[in-house]
């Protein structure tokens, strides 16, 4: 029989903020179709353009983290907050290494995050988690940090030439754990 992970508290797995230093760990997965594969920004081919990226996206976001190990960027996490008539909610996204995937770290991140989300955005009363269809170990993240599948939403998104399905998820305030 197997143990129970505490996804809560993986040692030296940290969120923190991103630094235009980081270039080369943001391009190591950034720069892997492996990985981008269920994102829908582009992979990046040259530092040039992941450092523009984060200059210009990705330290000015409201939200947007680095996901790390013993403070090494590994992966990203971000909420986008909705615009003035859909401000009570935000769309979480992430990407991991796929050196990483299957660690239990994607999970700890999402669930880190969403303790965090709710006091620095508190407009936000619900967290959005858009996932294609066909991304079982997203839906698997979620679903450990303890977000509600709500339903499938046909030929919604157009990424990358492909319209997709997505499985939506939601997470609110009053789902958190002590």
């Amino acid at each position: 029989m197997g143990e129970a992970k505490d996804e809560k508290a993986l040692p030296g797995i940290s969120l923190r903020q991103f630094e235009q230093s980081d270039v080369d760990h943001f391009m190591a997965w950034a720069g892997n179709d492996q990985v981008t594969q269920f994102c829908r920004w582009d992979t990046f081919t040259c530092r040039e353009e992941a450092l523009k990226y984060l200059k210009e996206v990705v330290i000015p976001h409201p939200w947007f983290r680095a996901i790390c190990l013993e403070n090494r960027p590994i992966g990203s996490i971000y909420v986008s907050p909705g615009t003035e008539k859909d401000r009570c909610r935000g769309e979480i996204g992430y990407a991991l290494s796929s050196m990483y995937w299957g660690r239990g770290i994607a999970t700890s991140a999402v669930t880190t995050a969403v303790a965090s989300i709710f006091r620095d955005l508190p407009n936000l009363k619900r967290i959005e988690g858009l996932v294609f269809a066909e991304n079982k170990g997203s839906q698997r993240v979620l679903e450990k940090a303890g977000f509600t599948k709500e339903g499938l939403l046909r030929n919604y998104f157009t990424v990358k030439g492909k319209t997709r399905d997505i499985v939506i998820y939601s997470f609110l305030p009053s789902e958190l754990s002590c």
